[in-house]
């Protein structure tokens, strides 16, 4: 008797005979690059809000929040964050942004089922799911700290 040959094992090893390598030490550099000048630029923001406009320091970082969140949602309609987030890797993908970018990405791919039906109950499709499981992290991490008598 001979073998029957394996479609499964035939297919990976087509697969891995074609996939390029994995460059991560190049991404690992770009990510954390762009990321970092990302927040610099945040930082950046936040100091002159408060040297030049002389607002009040939780004011500057709450402003340079909503700049963050409005332009991650603006440059997703327009198709550039995307192509920005290709190139640039998980650095752009900086918690404030990439949750900007996960409810305005949910929005748009649902904008032909209407406003309330589409866009609007689809908003938080992904975005959803990291709010639930930050607050059950948090909750698990402070319940922990609150048991070793940390707080």
């Amino acid at each position: 008797m001979t073998k029957k040959p394996q479609p499964e094992r035939w297919y990976q090893e087509i697969i891995k005979a074609n996939t390029p390598p994995k460059q991560v030490f190049r991404n690992s550099l770009t990510a954390f690059f762009s990321g970092g000048l990302f927040c610099a630029l945040a930082e950046t923001a936040r100091l002159l809000l408060i040297r030049l406009a002389g607002l009040p320091e939780q004011t500057a970082a709450a402003w340079v929040t909503v700049g963050a969140i409005a332009l991650a949602a603006l440059l997703t309609g327009c198709g550039v964050y995307d192509r920005a987030a290709q190139k640039l890797g998980a650095g752009l993908a900086v918690p404030i942004s990439g949750f900007a970018n996960s409810v305005a990405a949910s929005m748009l791919e649902h904008k032909y089922e209407g406003m309330v039906l589409g866009s609007g109950c689809n908003s938080f499709k992904l975005a959803g799911a990291v709010i639930v499981f930050g607050c059950a992290s948090a909750f698990a991490v402070t319940l922990l700290a609150m048991l070793l008598g940390l707080l």
